[in-house]
C-alpha cells in the first residue's frame, strides 16, 4: 500500500498555481479583441483542463478506491471516516454533474439541440452565457454561487489544516468582484459579456478546482490511516509542473516524482530517453516556440531486496505568447485635452516591471494605473508594452485607440429636492418658480453611462416675451442668473415659458462651445 503522509504542501501549492496563472492568462485574453486566434487559444486551454479534468477524477477514484480497500482489511476499524469519504464524493459528483449541465444549456443556446461542448461552433456568442446565468433570462448564475459556497464551507469544515483550508477557500471563492466601474456579483464578473468558449472553459476550471479541492480531503483521510506498516504495493509515478502554460523565453519547470519513495534513496528519472542529472526529479526546459509539447519517460526506484520497480509517466505543457491586457478605463476611445485612465496589466508580471509608450500623445503611470493624453483629433494612438520576463525586456502587446472630439455638453439648472439631494432640472417640464428663484445659475455637463465631465458656463441669455409677443434678451456673462434675468423670472405669472439660449462653455480641454438651448416653463 502506497504512503500518503509525504503528501507535501508543494505539491498541492505547484497544481493551485497552474490553475491560477490559467485563470489570469484568460481574463488577459479577454480585455483584447476576441479574435480567431484568440477563440482557438481558448480552445486549447478547454481541451488542456478536459484532460486534467480526467486525469483528476481517475485520480480521486483511485485514493477511494484504496480507501475502501483499506477498511476491507481491517473490518474492525470505525468506519465513520469511510462513510464521510463516499458521502464526499457524491456530493462532488454532482455539483461537477451539474457544472456539466450549464455548459450544455450555453452550447445549446449558440449551436441550438445538436451542441457539443467539445465542439463549439458558435464560439464567439457573446449572449449565450448571460442568458443562460444571468437575469433577466436566467437565474443559474446565482444557484451556481450557492452551491459553490454550501460545497466549500463543508469541505473546509472537514479539513484540519488551516494552510489546506485557506487553499481551498481562494480557489473556491464566489466574493464579489471590484472593477474599475464598481463592484459586480461573481456571476456577472464571470459571465456578463462573455463569449461561449471563454463561458465554458473557466466553467471547466472550476470544475478542475473542485477535484482539486476533492483530492485534497482524500489525501487527509489516507494520511490519517495508521496501520504500523508501510504500503507499497501500489507505486505510481507523477508529474507536477510549476503550470502547464508557459509564456514564450519562460522556462517551463516539473517535477517527477513516485507517490511512495524510500527516504534514504533517490529514483532515477528519465525523460524522453534520458537520465535527469539531479537528484530531485526536477525537469527544466527552454521554450523557444509556441504551441503543445509532449514528453514522456519512467521512474527506477530499487528495493531492499535488489528488485527494481519501473513505472511510465507522460505528460504536456502549452507554450504561449506573452499578452498584456490594455484598456481604457472609461471607454473604447480617447478624447482629446483632457486625462483618459488607461489600466494596463501583464499576466504574472507585477507592475513594477511594466512599461508602456504611447503614439501621438502622452502616457503617465499614476500608481497602478496609467493616465494617456492626446491632442490629435481624427487620428489614432497606440499603446505599446513591455514586461520584464526572467530579466529579459519582452514586448508583450499593443492597442490601438482612436482620439475624438469631447462632445457638447447639456446645459441645466441644479436645484436641492427637500432631502438635501442636488438634482438637475434640463427644460420642458414645468418647474417651480420658488425652487427656480432660489439657484445659483445655470451649469454645463457631459453626463451619460461613459463620461460624467463638467464644463464652465461663460455666458448665455434669457429670451422672455411681454403681453404684446414681443421678445426682450436678458444677457448674463458668467454661469449665474444675473439681477435683470432674476426680476424678470420674479415677475413671471405660472405657465409662462422663457428660454436660455447663446449658452457659451468651457470644457476641460479649454475649447469654448456653443451649446444648446433650454426651454424653461415656470410653475
Amino acid at each position: 500500500m502506497a504512503v500518503h503522509k509525504n503528501q507535501s504542501m508543494a505539491e498541492m501549492s505547484s497544481r493551485q498555481k497552474m490553475i491560477n496563472l490559467m485563470y489570469i492568462v484568460l481574463t488577459a485574453m479577454l480585455a483584447l479583441n476576441v479574435s480567431s486566434d484568440v477563440l482557438n487559444g481558448f480552445n486549447q486551454v478547454q481541451q488542456g483542463l478536459d484532460r486534467s479534468n480526467r486525469t483528476l477524477t481517475a485520480r480521486n477514484q483511485a485514493l477511494l478506491g484504496e480507501l475502501e480497500a483499506w477498511y476491507q482489511k481491517y473490518p474492525k476499524v470505525d468506519k465513520a471516516p469511510l462513510y464521510e469519504a463516499q458521502h464526499m464524493c457524491d456530493v462532488t459528483d454532482s455539483l461537477y454533474n451539474y457544472i456539466d449541465s450549464l455548459k450544455m444549456a450555453i452550447v445549446r443556446v449558440c449551436d441550438g439541440p445538436k451542441a457539443n461542448p467539445q465542439h463549439i461552433v458558435a464560439q464567439d456568442n457573446l449572449d449565450a452565457a448571460a442568458q443562460v446565468m444571468l437575469p433577466p433570462t436566467g437565474k443559474k448564475g446565482a444557484e451556481l454561487r450557492a452551491r459553490i459556497d454550501r460545497y466549500r464551507n463543508y469541505i473546509v469544515s472537514l479539513l484540519n489544516d488551516g494552510q489546506k483550508q485557506k487553499s481551498i477557500e481562494e480557489a473556491l471563492s464566489t466574493a464579489t468582484v471590484k472593477t474599475s466601474n464598481g463592484k459586480k456579483k461573481w456571476e456577472e464578473s464571470m459571465f456578463e459579456n462573455m463569449p461561449s468558449i471563454a463561458a465554458v472553459t473557466l466553467l471547466s476550471k472550476l470544475q478542475n478546482d473542485i477535484r482539486f479541492s476533492q483530492g485534497v480531503l482524500l489525501n487527509q483521510l489516507l494520511t490519517g490511516l495508521d496501520t504500523g506498516e508501510l504500503r507499497v504495493n501500489s507505486i505510481e509515478a507523477f508529474v507536477v509542473p510549476d503550470s502547464r502554460i508557459v509564456m514564450r523565453g519562460q522556462k517551463y519547470t516539473a517535477r517527477i516524482v513516485m507517490a511512495a519513495v524510500d527516504t534514504m534513496q533517490r529514483p532515477k528519472v528519465y525523460v524522453n530517453g534520458s537520465m535527469l542529472n539531479n537528484n530531485k526529479g526536477l525537469y527544466e526546459v527552454g521554450t523557444g516556440s509556441v504551441g503543445t509539447f509532449n514528453y514522456s519517460g519512467w521512474i527506477e526506484v530499487t528495493g531492499r531486496d535488489g528488485t527494481v520497480t519501473k513505472r511510465e509517466f507522460k505528460s504536456s505543457y502549452t507554450v504561449i505568447e506573452p499578452m498584456a491586457s490594455i484598456s481604457a478605463t472609461m471607454m473604447n476611445v480617447f478624447y482629446a485635452g483632457i486625462d483618459n485612465p488607461v489600466s494596463i496589466a501583464v499576466s504574472g508580471v507585477p507592475q513594477q516591471s511594466i512599461q508602456a509608450t504611447m503614439t501621438n500623445g502622452t502616457l503617465v503611470k499614476s500608481g497602478d494605473h496609467w493616465v494617456a493624453h492626446s491632442s490629435a483629433i481624427g487620428k489614432e494612438c497606440t499603446i505599446s508594452v513591455t514586461a520584464e520576463l526572467d530579466g529579459t525586456r519582452t514586448n508583450v502587446g499593443s492597442a490601438t485607440f482612436r482620439v475624438r472630439k469631447l462632445p457638447d455638453p447639456t446645459p441645466f439648472i441644479a436645484w436641492r429636492d427637500a432631502q438635501g439631494n442636488t438634482q438637475e432640472y434640463k427644460g420642458g417640464k414645468p418647474f417651480a418658480k420658488g425652487t427656480l428663484l432660489a439657484a445659483r445659475g445655470l451649469d454645463a455637463a457631459i453626463d451619460d453611462d461613459l463620461l460624467k465631465i463638467d464644463y464652465r458656463v461663460v455666458s448665455f441669455e434669457m429670451v422672455l416675451f411681454d403681453q404684446m409677443g414681443n421678445a426682450m434678451s436678458e444677457r448674463s456673462a458668467g454661469a449665474n442668473f444675473s439681477d435683470r434675468q432674476r426680476a424678470a423670472m420674479r415677475n413671471m405669472k405660472h405657465g409662462k415659458r422663457f428660454y436660455i439660449s447663446r449658452v457659451k462653455a468651457t470644457g476641460p480641454d479649454g475649447v469654448t462651445r456653443d451649446i444648446s438651448p433650454m426651454e424653461v416653463i415656470v410653475n
